[in-house]
């Protein structure tokens, strides 16, 4: 029985201390949107720079923010921007919805990408 108790702390220790599944973290987002902020504003104002505005960009159909040119590929998509469906295009924006104008890599950390999408969710 001693035994099992050990081995029942030990497993709880070790998931305690992992860090993919340590709870996204909004502080950790902003400092990864720093990458994106080269192209995007991420307020109110509702104006666009080079990409869009990424202000309630969380349950937001692609392609339709209002005053932005967009991509055929972006608004053909339909997509509504959900954690998973962030997560998937993040990780490789230009695979992942072909003929999109985003000239970026991705990003490749799923933790950065999970902590990213906890900051974007707080864009309300």
């Amino acid at each position: 029985m001693k035994s099992i108790t050990i081995a029942i702390a030990a497993l709880a220790a070790l998931v305690a201390a992992s860090p993919a599944l340590a709870a996204p973290d909004p502080a950790k987002g902003k400092q990864v949107f720093a990458q994106c902020a080269a192209c995007h504003k991420a307020d109110a104002s509702g104006r666009s720079s080079i990409g869009p505005n990424l202000w309630q960009v969380v349950g937001r159909k692609s392609g339709t923010l209002p005053g932005f040119k967009y991509s055929p590929a972006m608004t053909k998509a339909g997509t509504v921007w959900t954690d998973k469906s962030l997560d998937v295009y993040l990780a490789a924006p230009l695979t992942s919805m072909p003929g999109n104008r985003m000239p970026f890599a991705g990003i490749k950390a799923s933790a950065d990408r999970q902590n990213l999408i906890a900051y974007l969710k707080t864009l309300r």
